[in-house]
């Protein structure tokens, strides 16, 4: 079996950043393709949560909700012993603790190329996990303190656009219904690896910019990019266990807890804690953990979903 053509778009754009080349997509284009992605990543889900709807659904969001908070809760100490000072800890443990929604897409994409199910509603998850990890990781920094703008941080985090377009993408899947959305299906279906490939190529040369930076941070962040996905798809496995997940839902929740994000967290910590320096979590996240993941994590994420089903 040879390798996704889709993930190789992304190798194809760490090279050519690496090099030096003068590639590069325009900002206008990027800026669509991740609103193309997320919208019928939701719009995708809403249709099927529609037909499939389960009355577990809301102990699940609970659970998903739980280990929002667990997962920074993990990565600080992790940091901490790796001589990180405490508000750079807090806020790289914030960006690990919420999810990556590109990483989402590369998962959704594999799934469906391989033609395993999942729950439907799993983009309900994502938008879910990018909110309590913000709120830990401003916690773990300076407790409740009233110096925060928590009027501003909130709007931050509830209309920030990642979390807009899943939920905007699953309320028209759900109002409308299949055959409504059935003229937009191609979004999700023939056109979603296209768009997915050339988002992936613009992300392969963002990552190759941030692979330098991790030159000035040293071994210990690359330590902790690299054990945080593990410790987090170990967490994502045991809450999918908890939840009766199907084993493309076991994979994706564990995809997710070893995901860190680099669109929502980004702009709170900026906000939350302007002294955290940014250079840390996104050389972490999209230098290291983002190329890992979709690399070499999904597949094993899967195995160990199909393992731990199997009862081995």
């Amino acid at each position: 079996m040879g390798w996704d053509p889709v993930v190789l778009f992304f190798v194809f754009g760490v090279v050519a950043g690496l090099l030096r080349s003068e590639l590069k997509l325009p900002t206008a284009l990027y800026e669509t393709l991740s609103i193309l992605l997320l919208l019928a990543i939701g719009l995708h889900g809403g249709v099927e949560l529609a037909e499939q709807a389960s009355g577990a659904l809301v102990g699940q969001m609970f659970l998903v909700l739980l280990m929002g908070i667990v997962l920074p809760l993990i990565a600080f100490p992790l940091l901490r012993v790796l001589r990180f000072g405490r508000v750079d800890a807090a806020s790289i443990a914030a960006h690990y603790g919420s999810v990556s929604a590109g990483t989402f897409a590369v998962v959704v994409a594999y799934m469906l190329a391989e033609g395993i199910f999942f729950e439907s509603y799993m983009p309900l998850f994502v938008a879910i996990l990018e909110i309590p990890a913000i709120l830990v990781g401003i916690v773990l920094a300076r407790g409740l303190s009233s110096s925060t703008n928590w009027r501003e941080l909130g709007r931050e985090i509830f209309l920030g656009k990642s979390i807009v377009l899943l939920l905007g993408g699953l309320t028209i899947g759900v109002l409308a219904g299949k055959e409504a959305v059935a003229p937009l299906e191609p979004l999700y279906t023939s056109m979603f690896a296209p768009v997915l490939a050339l988002f992936l190529l613009e992300m392969g040369l963002i990552a190759s910019r941030h692979m330098g930076s991790l030159r000035k941070t040293g071994l210990r962040l690359a330590i902790f990019a690299l054990v945080m996905p593990w410790a987090g798809a170990l967490v994502g496995l045991g809450f999918a266990t908890l939840m009766g997940l199907s084993v493309g839902g076991t994979a994706m929740l564990a995809t997710l807890g070893a995901s860190a994000s680099y669109i929502a967290v980004p702009a709170a910590m900026r906000l939350a804690l302007p002294e955290a320096n940014p250079s840390l979590s996104l050389g972490a996240s999209l230098g290291i953990t983002f190329p890992f993941n979709i690399i070499f994590g999904i597949p094993l994420y899967l195995q160990a979903a199909q393992w731990l089903q199997a009862g081995v």
